[in-house]
């Protein structure tokens, strides 16, 4: 079988290829970026790119590209559709290179190292991660092994690791929410609700081993050790998985990272834990709907004026704070700055010239700056001053240590400034950014690149005055320069000049020293662009000394940013500062949903009370119809909370809320098909997490458990899990239902209480108040609610049929209810026992009579079962 022979240009695109992987390899050619193979006919389907070939014959090679500057925009598509790129550019200049260009792969992009400003939401962060398992002790058994979670966000340099038990691994990604997950090839494959829509990829098991991470993290630091960074021997699968990181950010930027110059260790005490089920319900930071931002918490909180400022903020919110003394220090300062409206604009339209530092920084050390981003920088430095002039009046203790901690890095601001022209270009090889006086070899380079002007006029005026002949110096581009002479005056000319071209009417000469300065003047331009390189190599590798320092200062604006933000927030919306309390109580005069407050016209939000374990009833179980504002109430409730312990004032006229440990939200029915789970089994699942992990400490909101399964089994676990939460964890819970026999809780469990939304019945219509009361709801609305949604006469008719007679007597001798006799078709299963009122029924006496002391929700579930049977049978007897 003959060998077949690749061209020079192919074999150097083989050898890059084999360095890549599996990512599509885009070769600089000229002024294209080619793909050849199947990478181009991937591209062509992905990029919309048409397929050619290339050595067109018996075996034409599929190929496909695009120029040179849409490079970015391309990239950007090939990771939104879940590719890798890896960029090979030629790193030789092709005017100088006696062959064929030498090209090398610069760097591999992915989701999780996206650095440039086109593909990354400037809002928010993006973060790599890597996760990895590890075994327990020999001889040691343990039902969760531990796993190391690793996360570092390449564009702006900040770097986490943590240990957490494998049950909360789900809760943890979905607060990190990273773009890319790195793997063990060794290791079980990630579940599939883990993986979601990011983007997996498979490392070889060493890099994941102890010592190996260990060593890399050293390198990277430069230290002997890294527990000064705060890790011990528990964190052990921490550092594999950061050690892991790093070697693929090494692998695929090919450059420095010294802009990650440590790792924090996160502790999760430290902060109130959210688990994914509760962010999703509560839409945190992304709605259910759609998965975007916009309509979420963190939509409606945001009023920063920086990108830093933005994507700190939605840290902040994800992972409020469980410490007392941090939460009033934010709330000391939103404060004051809520009290100081010309200090407040003023410091916020200064932040509005504010680049974003962080990235700048993060392309500055890894070499991929453009003059345009020093220029930034500098723009940002210059604004500084005046920044910590305003805030050096501040009383409130952490703007003081914002003052402080503001390096206002003159040094560096002084260099950008006197090198910088004041528009400065993307490219480095553009020329023309540095600034004239600046540097006195460049000057005179340029002067030579724009002709000479004087040097010219000047060597005119001197061989007139020599030879005592009129002349003129020229140019153009096909002789170059030239001396010409009339013909009148052409036996005039001295004999050391060189006769150029004849004219009609004229002579043209060169000199030897017009020769000189023709070659000065057309390499001057090539020269000065060169030199301007290197200038703006060493200004960027002084920025980039100075990462750490600008790095603090960037942080320093991303956090005074949100405190103002949310100072402006409060001051806009009429907001209160919450007392935050140790104990475990819940008290919220006049509550708003800080969405729908704002989504709503103004004053038309109806605002609610709150108070849990104020006297002693920890418990509340809210009744209601549908559309009346139950969902919307207990998640008021949570997001108050959450808000409070962010540090931020909240939609309230006045709140004290004792801070939590956790929030758990159970609100909405969804299924997850791909796990092989119905609505009422991932109901289940979210609800077992609650009862097994909440303390006395945590907040529960409930919204209509049980419904997913027949009523008895509905009720019987409502009910079960409502004693639970009562006599086992204490915890503040809000139970949201339209089993109303749940109300009867309120007389055999001390801290249970019985809330309804109010309505109001007028001349057949229901007006739905939106007030919460105390008290269970007599009736629900279902038919009303049919009615609104467009539900067909003819059907409301006979449900109101269905409903008078369900009312005038609920079941018959047998059991059944009486509306099966003149059904269509008789219902299937088991009907609500009471949906309207609280009608009495031989199973509630059942259920009150169980001694369910001792036992678990699901034990006690199980017995009113068995009593449930037994009922069912006697009824057939």
């Amino acid at each position: 079988m003959a060998t077949t022979v690749l061209s020079p240009m192919m074999q150097q695109y083989r050898d890059a290829k084999d360095t890549c992987g599996d990512a599509l390899l885009l070769f600089r050619m000229g002024d294209f970026y080619e793909l050849f193979h199947e990478d181009a006919e991937t591209a062509a389907r992905v990029l919309g790119l048409t397929l050619t070939s290339r050595d067109k014959g018996d075996n034409p090679i599929p190929m496909a590209g695009f120029p040179h500057h849409q490079l970015e925009t391309y990239i950007g598509k090939l990771i939104r559709a879940g590719y890798r790129a890896a960029v090979c550019e030629q790193v030789e200049d092709p005017k100088k290179s006696k062959g064929l260009v030498r090209r090398e792969v610069t760097r591999v992009v992915t989701a999780g190292t996206v650095t440039d400003d086109g593909l990354l939401d400037p809002r928010e962060s993006n973060y790599l991660a890597a996760v990895i398992a590890d075994q327990p002790p020999r001889g040691k058994h343990t039902a969760c092994a531990d796993v190391g979670v690793a996360w570092v966000e390449l564009s702006t340099g900040r770097f986490f690791a943590a240990s957490f038990s494998a049950d909360r691994l789900d809760d943890e990604l979905a607060r990190i929410n990273p773009a890319e997950c790195l793997v063990s090839d060794e290791a079980p494959p990630l579940p599939d609700h883990v993986v979601s829509d990011r983007m997996i990829t498979i490392r070889s098991d060493w890099v994941f081993t102890f010592d190996t991470a260990y060593e890399t993290l050293q390198k990277q630091f430069g230290t002997t050790s890294i527990d000064g960074f705060g890790f011990d021997s528990s964190d052990r699968p921490a550092i594999r998985a950061a050690g892991a990181v790093l070697d693929y950010l090494k692998e695929t930027q090919k450059s420095s990272l010294d802009h990650i110059d440590r790792i924090v260790p996160y502790r999760p005490g430290n902060c109130l834990e959210l688990d994914e089920a509760t962010r999703r319900s509560l839409e945190i930071t992304r709605t259910i709907r759609d998965g975007g931002r916009e309509g979420s918490l963190l939509a409606m909180l945001d009023r920063t004026v920086t990108a830093m400022g933005s994507r700190l903020l939605g840290q902040w919110i994800g992972s409020p704070l469980t410490q007392a003394t941090e939460i009033d220090a934010r709330l000391d300062t939103i404060g004051e700055l809520m009290g100081d409206t010309v200090l407040r604009h003023e410091i916020r339209d200064k932040l509005r010239g504010v680049y974003d530092m962080e990235r700048l920084l993060a392309r500055i050390t890894t070499g991929r700056a453009s003059p345009r981003d020093l220029n930034f920088v500098a723009r940002t430095l210059q604004n500084l001053p005046s920044v910590k002039e305003l805030l050096a009046a501040s009383s409130a203790e952490l703007l003081t240590r914002l003052y402080h901690e503001l390096d206002l890095c003159p040094d560096v601001c002084d260099a950008l400034e006197k090198a910088l022209v004041e528009d400065c270009p993307l490219s480095a090889r553009e020329g023309s950014f540095i600034r004239t006086g600046f540097h006195g070899q460049l000057d005179e380079l340029r002067q030579l690149a724009t002709g000479g002007k004087q040097w010219i006029a000047q060597y005119q005026a001197e061989e007139v005055a020599n030879s005592g002949i009129p002349m003129k110096v020229g140019y153009n581009k096909v002789f170059g320069y030239y001396i010409e002479v009339t013909n009148a005056h052409r036996e005039k000319v001295p004999a050391h000049y060189i006769r150029k071209q004849t004219l009609k009417n004229a002579e043209r000469f060169i000199t030897p020293e017009l020769k000189e300065y023709e070659e000065k003047v057309l390499s001057a331009d090539e020269r000065a662009i060169d030199l301007e390189y290197e200038l703006f190599l060493e200004l960027r590798d002084l920025v980039a000394a100075e990462a750490r320092r600008l790095q603090a200062t960037a942080h320093v604006l991303a956090t005074l940013d949100v405190l103002l933000s949310l100072a402006e927030l409060a001051k806009e919306r009429d907001y209160c500062r919450p007392t935050i309390n140790e104990t475990p109580i819940l008290e919220i005069i006049d509550g708003r949903h800080p969405v729908l407050d704002v989504i709503q016209p103004q004053g038309t939000f109806v605002p609610n009370d709150t108070q849990l374990n104020v006297d002693g009833d920890p418990i509340a179980i809210i009744t209601g119809p549908n559309m009346a504002g139950k969902s919307t109430y207990i998640r008021q409730v949570a997001l108050i909370t959450l808000m409070a312990q962010t540090g931020s004032y909240v939609p309230a006229q006045q709140a004290t809320i004792g801070i939590a440990d956790r929030i758990f939200a159970r609100v909405g029915a969804s299924d997850e098909l791909h796990r092989g789970q119905s609505t009422f089994m991932v109901e289940m699942v979210e609800t077992a997490r609650i009862l097994n992990t909440a303390s006395r400490n945590s907040l529960v909101i409930l919204d209509e458990i049980g419904r997913g399964t027949s009523t008895y089994d509905g009720v019987s676990l409502a009910w079960s899990v409502v004693e639970f939460l009562h006599d086992v964890i204490g915890c503040r819970t809000m139970f949201a239902t339209h089993y109303h026999e749940l109300t009867d809780l309120e007389t055999s469990l001390a801290g249970v209480k019985n809330l309804n939304v109010s309505v109001k019945e007028w001349q057949d219509e229901v007006v739905f108040l939106h007030k919460i009361v105390a008290g269970m709801a007599d009736k629900s609305y279902g038919i009303h609610v049919a009615r609104l949604a467009g539900v067909p006469r003819e059907v409301n008719q006979r449900a109101q049929q269905i409903l008078a007679l369900l009312e005038e007597e609920h079941v018959d001798e047998n059991g059944r209810p009486k509306a099966s006799r003149q059904a269509r078709q008789r219902p299937q299963g088991d009907l609500q026992l009471t949906l309207f009122s609280a009608v009495e029924h031989p199973l509630m006496e059942t259920i009150r009579q169980l001694d369910l002391d001792g036992t678990t929700p699901l034990q006690a579930h199980q017995l009113i079962l068995d009593w449930q049977a037994e009922l069912q049978s006697d009824n057939r007897r």
